[in-house]
């Protein structure tokens, strides 16, 4: 393994859309090669009123990150004098990323949204952007993703999304020494955005 790839943070985050809504979920562990940095990272963010985030990578860079995409999305709403739709926010976010291409963030995005229905957007760093139902992104995405398609339905409601997003991720710390110490939660809906955080995060 390269010394670059050695002491990228890794983590694990997931999303999955339910019947009115969707869940974004991240765990909280940061790492440094061997050596874990921080149990209480904070790896889910609050975009704007009814659109949510979740980042793996390099805290540094996925903070600075959404600090500049509020900013973007603040101003542009200032100009259009409404709400940017979560398409929207997820395509600014795209020209962020690949603008700065030759000096990449070291980070993949979730983004979240509810527009003419939830949705969630994959970016990587260098601007790519997939839309999708559910996904994983981070070092424990392997062990996740395979959790989320075993036990996702379209319709699904938000109580068992929430919990196949905790059993996704759950189910990667066991395997990914990159990935624990707890589950951050953040649900977006048509009514706005809430988070929730837990040591444990057992399932219902």
């Amino acid at each position: 393994m390269a010394f670059n790839e050695a002491f990228i943070p890794g983590a694990t985050v997931v999303g999955v859309a339910y019947k009115d809504g969707l869940v974004l979920g991240a765990e909280r562990r940061v790492t440094l090669g061997g050596f874990i940095v921080s149990k209480t990272a904070k790896k889910t963010f609050k975009v704007t009123e009814s659109v949510g985030a979740a980042c793996a990578g390099m805290i540094g860079d996925m903070q600075v990150l959404i600090k500049q995409l509020q900013s973007y999305v603040k101003i542009r709403e200032l100009e259009l004098r409404r709400p940017l739709p979560a398409n929207s926010v997820a395509k600014l976010l795209s020209v962020i990323l690949f603008e700065n291409r030759y000096a990449p963030m070291i980070t993949q995005v979730m983004i979240g949204g509810v527009d003419a229905k939830p949705m969630i957007w994959i970016l990587d760093p260098l601007g790519s952007i997939i839309p999708d139902d559910y996904a994983a992104v981070g070092s424990g995405a392997e062990i996740a993703i395979g959790v989320i398609e075993n036990g996702y339905t379209d319709g699904m409601s938000e109580e068992r999304a929430r919990d196949l997003a905790v059993k996704a991720i759950r189910s990667a710390i066991k395997r990914d020494v990159s990935s624990g110490d707890g589950v951050d939660l953040i649900y977006v809906t048509r009514d706005g955005v809430r988070e929730e955080t837990s040591a444990l995060a057992q399932p219902n």
